[in-house]
């Protein structure tokens, strides 16, 4: 399908009532535009558009880039133990807690159980860093371990995709030594880049990094993984030159920010179908409690080793019960490979959104530490210093 103004009018307006209702009820505004989205396909009967696919698929890997971006690499190695258990067991529990069910009780084959363990082992970088900049807590130790322990999460879903289906060939040595080379260099050329080119209109730096992320995009692709991976690695590669820089990466977050997490996240509502809901609610149910009390199983417990206050491991293990990106691209990689068939897919992918949704719902309206939204903070900001100025001016008539 072509490119029509009109769906993209009815795509941004979406978009747009979803940051209005989001301001209005203090909800995370990634998770008012999945419910959107769920609204807009079923009631509005939306479906995805080949440049829709696109602007979803840049916006989840600007997310994961700048995800990794944030990430305090020096708060990563003092909290090494907290990333690396939390984030192994987040992924571990549910993929063997969901693999398990879905095969010794669901009765479906070993490739599809494999599957659903991925689908449903992950945790969503994308809607926890939507919620961290929000929240404000990207800037603190306790969100940038939870940013960590995303990544590990999420590299063990990918490790098990790919060492579970992937092809051996050519392409996956390309994929690796491409991306460690980029890895090895990024550091060092960025810096030098970006003093060459100097801060221009054309913003030169901002197009040499995309050209990173999509050329390993491209390899990822070929080697039948995906972009969100490299992307994220690129990110924590370049953190500490983000953090050095944070005009720039404020100007990067407000293009993923304004232009393309919209699309990404009303996508994902809109892949949801009521009717698949309702003739596999049970089924459903059981696989998103699954994966949510395995999450509980694993991640809880650390939280009290590692002296996180009870608010504070309730939020960050309900956090981490998310899904959205990678638990989607799994389901859609067993079906594109007949793993799954539509029934399942439908049931895996529902899971997973709702996912999305249920956890982080209930982590920010009961178990918020404390967090605010930044725009709060500094409308408060601004408030006080007018209410300081008009102090002065009216001590001074």
């Amino acid at each position: 399908m072509s490119f029509s103004w009109e769906v993209a009018a009815i795509w941004i307006g979406l978009a747009l009532a979803a940051s209005l209702i989001s301001i209005r009820i203090g909800v995370s505004v990634a998770l008012v535009e999945i419910l959107v989205g769920m609204l807009g396909g079923n009631l509005l009967a939306l479906q995805p558009t080949p440049w829709i696919d696109f602007l979803a698929g840049f916006g989840s890997v600007m997310l994961t880039f700048l995800a990794g971006a944030e990430i305090d690499i020096q708060v990563m190695k003092e909290k090494w133990r907290e990333t690396l258990s939390i984030g192994f067991a987040s992924f571990l529990f549910p993929f063997l807690g969901a693999g398990a069910y879905a095969y010794w009780v669901a009765g479906w084959s070993l490739e599809a159980s494999e599957i659903a363990g991925i689908a449903l082992s992950t945790t969503s970088v994308a809607v926890v860093y939507a919620v961290m900049v929000e929240r404000g807590y990207n800037e603190t130790g306790f969100g940038q371990m939870i940013l960590a322990a995303c990544f590990i999460t999420d590299l063990g879903t990918v490790l098990a995709l790919g060492l579970l289906f992937a092809d051996y060939d050519w392409h996956l040595a390309a994929f690796g030594v491409g991306t460690g080379v980029t890895l090895w260099l990024l550091p060092r050329v960025t810096p030098w880049f970006f003093a060459k080119v100097g801060s221009r209109i054309s913003e030169p730096e901002t197009k040499f990094l995309l050209l990173v992320l999509f050329a390993l995009g491209a390899l990822a692709q070929a080697a039948k993984s995906e972009a969100v991976l490299p992307a994220y690695l690129v990110g924590m590669a370049l953190a500490p030159f983000f953090l050095a820089n944070r005009t720039f990466a404020q100007r990067m977050r407000l293009i993923a920010f304004a232009v393309l997490t919209p699309f990404y996240f009303l996508k994902a509502g809109v892949l949801v179908g009521w009717s698949a809901i309702v003739s596999s609610l049970g089924l459903i149910g059981i696989f998103l409690g699954v994966k949510v009390a395995a999450k509980f199983a694993g991640v809880w417990p650390l939280t009290r080793v590692f002296r996180f206050s009870h608010r504070e491991g309730l939020y960050l293990t309900l956090l981490m019960s998310t899904g959205l990106t990678f638990g989607t691209i799994s389901a859609l990689y067993g079906l594109s490979n007949h793993y799954l068939d539509r029934e399942q897919y439908a049931v895996l992918v529902t899971a997973v959104i709702l996912s999305a949704v249920v956890p982080t719902l209930i982590a920010e309206r009961w178990f918020d530490p404390g967090g605010r939204p930044p725009e709060e903070t500094l409308s408060r900001r601004h408030s006080d210093r007018g209410d300081q100025l008009a102090d002065r001016r009216g001590g001074g008539g």
